[in-house]
């Protein structure tokens, strides 16, 4: 079974490793614009939709599941940009403070040649604590998130501005969410154990 996963993200392929499961990496350089109308939800569905069409029917890819996945942050209904500078993220990271952030993750599974595609979105909630100026700046100068939607990152030293999370799978947080990944294959009739890789060594120690 060839698994590919629609995606440049170390992140996500970091998060796909896993599963123990053999997999390959395709960047499906798609528009990703929102549209006119679109709701968050909407935009990361047909964006992770986008993402996995666009390798699955290529040629070399037909016969393989094809793993797409789309995230966007929000706070209060907006979606929440990259603030490119430290004064921008400290303004964001104090609007945040005692609030709550959401992320939609859309997740898309496909394989062409059996005309299968099933796909669903994900939500999980960050609440932050009450943060000082003083928090905020040292926590910018050590992690420069600048680069990041919402100014944090929660794989890094973000976690120590948060006070609870809320959703049923943390890797979600970093885009691709593993509890929806193996319902969406199951619901294609396969079971990712059975092509789970263990190494030779422990291996050995089932053995014994």
């Amino acid at each position: 079974m060839k698994i590919i996963l629609a995606s440049s993200s170390l992140y996500r392929q970091s998060i796909l490793e896993k599963l123990h499961i053999p997999f390959s990496c395709v960047a499906p350089n798609i528009d990703e614009s929102k549209g006119p109308t679109e709701s968050i939800s909407e935009q990361v569905q047909r964006l992770a939709k986008e993402k996995a069409l666009t390798i699955a029917t290529q040629k070399p890819y037909i016969n393989s599941y094809v793993i797409g996945s789309d995230q966007l942050a929000s706070f209060k209904g907006q979606v929440l940009g990259k603030p490119g500078d430290f004064s921008t993220a400290k303004q964001q990271l104090k609007m945040f403070s005692g609030q709550t952030v959401r992320f939609h993750t859309g997740l898309c599974l496909v394989h062409s040649a059996k005309n299968q595609l099933s796909q669903i979105v994900e939500t999980f909630d960050v609440t932050f604590k009450p943060l000082t100026d003083s928090q905020i700046s040292t926590y910018l100068h050590i992690e420069q998130p600048y680069d990041c939607a919402g100014s944090f990152k929660c794989e890094g030293l973000g976690i120590a501005l948060f006070e609870s999370l809320d959703g049923r799978d943390p890797n979600t947080l970093m885009g691709l969410p593993l509890i929806a990944l193996m319902d969406l294959f199951h619901s294609m009739s396969v079971d990712l154990f059975d092509y789970m890789q263990i190494d030779v060594d422990s291996s050995n120690e089932l053995n014994m």
